[in-house]
């Protein structure tokens, strides 16, 4: 930041006034630059609670800028963060005791991991919020820390061309950034992405609310309208497609979510067409066709709800779930309309043979 200031004496004998200007870099105050404690209050766990809950999806952002945490010095550390607010918490709790700067860009309130992939955590945000900020007035140093998750959207040459801050990448989790302050090394086991258990119940809540506001109606009306044994079957696929999926993700065959979905939902649903077929409702070609159109429609359904975890998991890049989603949209749409069509034709012969 620079700023000209002028001054000028008085005027001479020839009656003209004499001024001398000088431009100077003014450097900002530091306690001008907004604090953010380490702190975790009541309202930001029940933020963060809404969040994994999908509640005003896009609502959970942070003001983009920079941030001082405790009493920072021109030579302490610059983190980068999303401006989504897990992300942003996530790395203000783990400095605890430190003093360091936060440079928030905006990512339109998506985390590191998918900001990455989306392309709003990448290079042209990063340089653009370090001239906005006037870092390079700040700090001394020339270094800014990324998280490890948002590497696929960052050119670190790039950065530091355009912006003469040199990119470091800190450990995978936010946890890890204490001992990595201690000791200033990023261990192996730092730059391990894992995806534990834990890890993927965390995604149950969000992915759950979210189609249960179509398919309450859909369960409801199947119910009313056709029978209630397709509404517990609407109820099943939902099941395994939102819940079973992610905690056995890992453990089923196949590399792509699509089959791994189609996986999953011919193992839940071949018992339930075993059991429309060895009933005594109908015709026997009849109950055969019910059952075929049972094991096209719903695990269909339990694929394309297997599909929206891949933007959610380390094990798909954004080019692969681009790929994926060409590759398997087109026959997810077939299948499950085969069989809704299979299922509508027996329906039709059962009333011809009543009849």
């Amino acid at each position: 930041m620079e700023e000209r200031t002028c001054s000028c004496n008085s005027h001479n004998n020839a009656g003209n006034k004499t001024c001398y200007c000088s431009t100077e870099k003014i450097v900002p105050f530091r306690n001008e630059i907004p604090a953010a404690t380490s702190t975790l209050t009541v309202a930001d766990h029940w933020d963060h609670l809404n969040a994994r809950l999908g509640f005003r999806r896009m609502k959970h952002t942070v003001q983009p800028g920079l941030y001082r945490i405790g009493n920072p010095t021109p030579e302490s550390m610059v983190f980068v963060s999303a401006n989504y607010t897990l992300s942003f918490d996530a790395l203000r709790s783990s400095l605890t005791g430190y003093d360091a700067y936060i440079l928030v860009i905006d990512t339109k309130g998506i985390n590191v991991w998918c900001a990455a992939g989306k392309g709003t955590f990448g290079t042209g945000e990063i340089v653009s919020r370090i001239q906005k900020t006037d870092l390079s007035t700040i700090v001394s140093h020339r270094n800014i820390i990324i998280p490890q998750l948002g590497a696929p959207g960052v050119s670190a040459h790039e950065v530091a061309q355009r912006s003469g801050f040199t990119v470091r990448y800190g450990p995978v989790r936010a946890t890890d950034i204490p001992r990595f302050l201690k000791t200033r090394t990023i261990t192996p086991a730092m730059r391990e992405v894992t995806f534990s258990l834990r890890d993927r119940l965390v995604l149950i809540p969000v992915e759950l609310v979210h189609i249960l506001k179509f398919a309450i109606p859909a369960i409801l009306l199947s119910g009313i309208l056709v029978s209630w044994d397709l509404s517990y079957r609407i109820l099943l696929a939902i099941i395994a497609g939102t819940i079973l999926f992610p905690m056995l993700m890992p453990y089923l065959p196949t590399k792509d979510f699509s089959t791994k979905g189609f996986f999953l939902g011919w193992i839940i649903f071949l018992p339930c067409a075993v059991g429309t077929l060895l009933s005594q409702n109908g015709d026997m070609i009849i109950r055969a066709g019910m059952a075929l159109a049972e094991l096209l429609v719903f695990p269909a359904v339990v694929a394309y709800l297997a599909l929206n975890f891949t933007g959610s998991t380390p094990f798909a890049s954004r080019s692969g779930v681009k790929k994926e989603i060409h590759r398997y949209i087109r026959p997810m749409a077939g299948l499950f309309l085969g069989g809704v069509l299979l299922s509508a034709g027996m329906g039709i012969l059962s009333l011809v043979i009543i009849s």
